[in-house]
């Protein structure tokens, strides 16, 4: 048996996929846009052992080579980077009717960062691990651990035959953003237990579990229908290193829905007053991202296991989950 001066055995993460990222723990954490992922996030958790991730996709590129270089300057461990891949341009036809629905009104905001401009940040800072969702962006020139998220079996192989290191299967227990990039949402809301398998018996490369995975009952679940390592996002807004607001961390463990009504795009979020407000409305919400800037709160995206959150500190989070997986998988 395998250990590494921490107390326990960790014979369960020694996967392919560990190997392939550099890691111990084949523990991820999910990349989270609008806030609650910072660099200091990522940095505990790389530090202790598993994937920290700095979701890059609302960041411009110097922002994004700022948060890259204080990782690093946090720890010398292996990190990911999240964008999200090229999505069309946003209509505006529905913009004034949401602003009077909503009440917050029109304003001038910078043009959303280039994707290109941010892939060469990635690849001229040579991060170890890029990841991406929503999509499948030109891979060429990247020179990293590559991870692309599925929510459907064939979402999976279209990633393998784009060349993907592994692949992030989101089930729809999954708090924020639904990946989907190959159908209607509403024909790929799979729940985890369901997903991983088949994606598992249909692809060769290694599968990392996302979705209402919030302790080692989880991990040792996902692990023995066939992943090699699991991303969890929820589990961490309510580490002190998280830049989670503070109604975003009493929202976690609420009632939560996937709605289309905050960001323009289907994400699991808290069911607040003005998320029934919306959807009861007749009114199309607009073309992601727009309804962000339309909206007078900030979404507060959240997994359907929030009520299993705990409030401890990044590394001492990733060390529990270690070691209550290896109580279950000796």
């Amino acid at each position: 048996m395998c250990c590494f001066g921490v107390g326990y055995d960790v014979v369960w993460s020694d996967t392919p996929l560990a190997r392939d990222l550099g890691i111990r723990l084949p523990i991820v954490q999910a990349p989270m846009a609008g806030g609650p992922s910072t660099p200091h996030l990522a940095a505990a958790v790389s530090a202790a052992g598993g994937l920290g991730s700095i979701a890059g996709a609302m960041l411009a590129p110097d922002q994004l080579r700022a948060a890259i270089t204080a990782v690093r300057s946090l720890t010398g461990a292996p990190f990911a980077v999240n964008l999200f891949a090229p999505q069309p341009p946003p209509r505006t036809d529905r913009v004034a009717e949401w602003s009077t629905l909503t009440g917050v009104p029109l304003a001038e905001r910078p043009p959303p960062p280039s994707f290109d401009d941010q892939l060469d940040v990635i690849v001229s800072e040579r991060v170890p691990v890029f990841s991406f969702t929503f999509g499948i962006p030109p891979l060429a020139g990247v020179d990293a651990v590559i991870l692309g998220t599925a929510t459907t079996v064939a979402e999976a192989v279209a990633l393998e035959e784009a060349g993907v290191t592994a692949v992030v299967a989101q089930g729809f227990e999954a708090g924020g953003h639904r990946g989907t990039f190959d159908r209607p949402v509403d024909r790929s809301l799979i729940g985890t237990l369901a997903l991983v398998p088949q994606i598992v018996d249909a692809v060769s490369v290694p599968v990392i579990a996302s979705g209402g995975i919030m302790d080692g009952r989880g991990i040792a679940a996902a692990f023995m229908l066939g992943a090699q390592g699991v991303q969890l996002g929820t589990a961490f807004l309510r580490c002190p290193e998280a830049g989670t607001t503070d109604a975003h961390r009493r929202a976690v463990g609420q009632e939560t829905t996937v709605t289309r009504v905050l960001t323009g795009r289907h994400a699991r979020a808290v069911r607040t007053p003005l998320v029934d407000r919306l959807e009861s409305s007749t009114v199309d919400p607009p073309d992601y991202p727009l309804p962000r800037y339309l909206t007078p709160e900030p979404p507060m995206l959240v997994g359907q296991a929030g009520a299993l959150s705990r409030d401890l500190p990044a590394a001492d989070l990733v060390a529990t989950l270690a070691s209550e997986t290896t109580i279950l998988l000796p």
